[in-house]
């Protein structure tokens, strides 16, 4: 992780953001660790990365690096494509992706059919693309060409990173974690609290994974659970969808990382004005689930933001008295 950062240093790109990925979580820790807040930002979606990456080569002539997880390509693809492209305003940047569900390589299920079609994606999206491998040679030799070709011809170029590319590294800059109860306690609450007609939907990452782990345990049956597996940041606008065709009540087990990645989807929720649908944001402020960096949530005003958009109710809890 050091070489790729230094190396990268030595082609002029001192500029980090995207969102985290647990296959890039090493080089995505060395980052956060070895940068100033004015060269790095863990951005909401990956859209506003590519966004945030125009900005900065238009005020400083220099490229920067957006990372993110193949998932999330799809959030970039309008900034690539109708801003950043050499056709549009031709801006410079490399665009690191984890390619996740790379075809003959074992992974989860969500990431099957992005890994099969990602090659094939980037090659409709006329995207220069290097694949980055823990079989690459020499990664100074592959960001000098990469950074050459940004630069010569006005548009980004993605690298593409298989799986264990990366040496190990821990993130120093953790944030402490000091929630009581603890996400999968909570979870365990909310299961317990729910009464047979309830329909709980949760959000990709470790909440999905510890609600079906709960129901194993408890011998529960999952038919009345939704799984989002994927489309980080959709949950509480697939527990809107059913909210609005059942008398059931709805509850979304959501994320801050997830909550902020489409913060406008919060818009639709409380302007609904569904009785029967219960947002519960379980709050570490830390994308946990690909490596702990910062989601800035803790210095997200919620109540204001949610009574704002029209949610009828607000409670801001921080312990299992006052979750029960």
């Amino acid at each position: 992780v050091k070489a790729f950062f230094d190396s990268l240093g030595n082609e002029g790109v001192s500029r980090f953001c995207g969102v985290p990925d647990s296959l890039l979580k090493n080089v995505c820790a060395y980052i956060s660790d070895n940068t100033t807040p004015s060269e790095h930002l863990i951005t909401a979606n990956e859209g506003s990365a590519v966004a945030l990456a125009v900005g900065q080569y238009i005020a400083t002539g220099q490229p920067s690096l957006v990372y993110m997880q193949n998932s999330g390509f799809g959030n970039a693809i309008n900034p690539l494509l109708s801003l950043a492209d050499a056709k549009v305003y031709g801006i410079p940047m490399l665009v690191m992706v984890g390619w996740r569900g790379e075809p003959g390589v074992k992974d989860e299920p969500q990431h099957i059919k992005q890994g099969e079609v990602m090659n094939r994606l980037l090659d409709a999206c006329d995207l220069p693309t290097i694949i980055i491998s823990a079989e690459t040679k020499s990664i100074e030799e592959v960001l000098k060409s990469a950074v050459a070709m940004t630069i010569a011809n006005n548009q980004p170029v993605v690298l593409l990173v298989k799986k264990d590319s990366f040496g190990p590294y821990d993130l120093k800059k953790v944030i402490p974690e000091n929630a009581e109860p603890s996400r999968e306690d909570a979870i365990k609450m909310i299961v317990e609290a729910s009464v047979v007609d309830d329909v709980v939907v949760s959000t990709t990452g470790m909440t999905s994974r510890e609600l079906f782990e709960i129901r194993v345990k408890n011998q529960q049956s999952h038919d009345r659970d939704f799984l989002t597996v994927g489309a980080m940041g959709h949950a509480n606008m697939i527990a809107l969808g059913m909210a609005r065709n059942t008398y059931r009540h709805v509850l979304c087990i959501d994320g801050d990382g997830a909550s902020i990645m489409h913060l406008g989807n919060l818009t639709s929720t409380g302007q609904s004005g569904n009785k029967n649908l219960i947002h519960i944001v379980l709050n570490n402020a830390a994308h946990d689930s690909v490596g702990g960096q910062s989601t800035y949530a803790n210095d997200i005003d919620f109540e204001k933001l949610s009574k704002s958009l029209g949610f009828k109710n607000f409670y801001s809890i921080d312990n299992q008295k006052n979750l029960k």
